[in-house]
């Protein structure tokens, strides 16, 4: 048995709110082929002839909404995590960022200056997807050979349905729900609707049906849509949510191509003119407060909402450093020395798949 070692991975952020910056970070993060999965011309062109030119302007005025004398919030935190998770282990624990600073490379070579050969991946996303749980596995499986080739990989799978992650969503979340609500609304991040069909290991199952999320399949395995709904059902049963008094939708769409319905922003504006008055916004997918929650969701959601007649609009916060989700993160390592853990997807020690280009 050689020495093991914790990495936690989150999505990342820009260096500062200067332009420059967010420019950098968004040539990264739409780079990626798993991102924005079109073939690489057609990527670079729109990257470098659609979307650089203007968005980090927009992104940075964004940021400074948001941005602290820590700097980003997203990073901020997931320190905070690391630091709460480290004492609890007899592991060292570092943090890397899929993008942006402190990368993985950087991590995994502090971890291998520790003298680690095992590394265990917790890639902070509940959900499996193509453009954040995938390219983390994709990305550290990539750095670590390069880096030590005789090392070993275990990856934490997606755990949208573990009963104690769920059980710290409610417990972060039921200060506010016991303040009294008109209606919760579960907002996650989007993705285009071909990522799904992309990942279908039949290649015929996602998106075919309307109810195919409801109907047990092996291609849930690597659906995000059908995990998320997995994870609304089971927290809406473990809070007590009456029907009606619940929906869910997607938020941060990019670009023309459909996205995963129904959106964010369209149902924010419908809660408010349908009469809701008291407004409580959760976010699942999101483990550590960022860009989308705190600026998306808490500034640009409360405006639509008031606009559209709504009068008490309140973002749940995500999980961040609650001692809950601490709990369920020494779970996650004490559950991978026992080896009951199973693998998160077919071929996890091996080359993850790409999309084409």
């Amino acid at each position: 048995m050689g020495k093991r070692g914790v990495l936690l991975v989150n999505l990342g952020s820009p260096d500062s709110t200067a332009v420059g910056d967010v420019r950098r970070y968004l040539r990264e993060f739409l780079g990626d082929a798993r991102v924005l999965d079109t073939p690489y011309l057609v990527r670079m062109a729109v990257l470098n002839l659609f979307i650089l030119p203007f968005r980090p302007k927009r992104s940075a005025e964004a940021y400074k909404k948001i941005w602290t004398e820590e700097g980003s919030p997203l990073i901020a935190t997931s320190r905070r995590l690391a630091a709460a998770l480290a004492p609890r282990i007899d592991e060292p624990v570092v943090l890397g960022m899929r993008y942006g600073r402190p990368s993985i490379r950087s991590a995994l070579g502090e971890l291998l200056e520790q003298g680690v050969t095992e590394v265990f991946l917790i890639p902070l996303y509940p959900h499996f997807a193509m453009s954040s749980y995938e390219t983390v596995v994709a990305k550290v499986q990539e750095d670590l050979r390069a880096l030590a080739p005789q090392a070993t990989l275990t990856v934490q799978p997606p755990f949208y349905d573990d009963p104690d992650y769920i059980e710290a969503l409610y417990a972060s979340a039921a200060p506010q729900l016991e303040g009294g609500y008109d209606h919760v609304l579960f907002s996650f991040h989007g993705i285009p609707e071909r990522h799904l069909k992309v990942r279908d290991p039949s290649g015929c199952y996602c998106l075919q049906a309307s109810h195919c999320c409801e109907m047990p399949n092996p291609a849930h395995a690597t659906c995000y849509r059908a995990q998320c709904y997995a994870t609304t059902r089971r927290l809406v049963e473990r809070a007590g949510l009456p029907d009606g008094k619940w929906s869910l939708s997607f938020q941060s769409r990019l670009g023309r191509d459909p996205w995963l319905r129904p959106y964010t922003d369209k149902t924010v504006e419908r809660l408010g003119q349908q009469g809701v008055k008291r407004l409580l916004v959760i976010c699942p997918a999101f483990v550590s407060d960022c860009l989308e929650t705190l600026e998306e969701i808490q500034v640009e959601g409360k405006h639509l909402f008031e606009a559209a007649g709504g009068e008490t609009f309140a973002q749940i916060p995500c999980l961040n450093e609650h001692p809950r989700w601490v709990d369920v993160l020494v779970k996650f390592v004490e559950g991978s020395r026992s080896g009951w853990m199973a693998s998160p997807m077919p071929g996890v020690r091996a080359e993850l798949p790409a999309p084409q280009g």
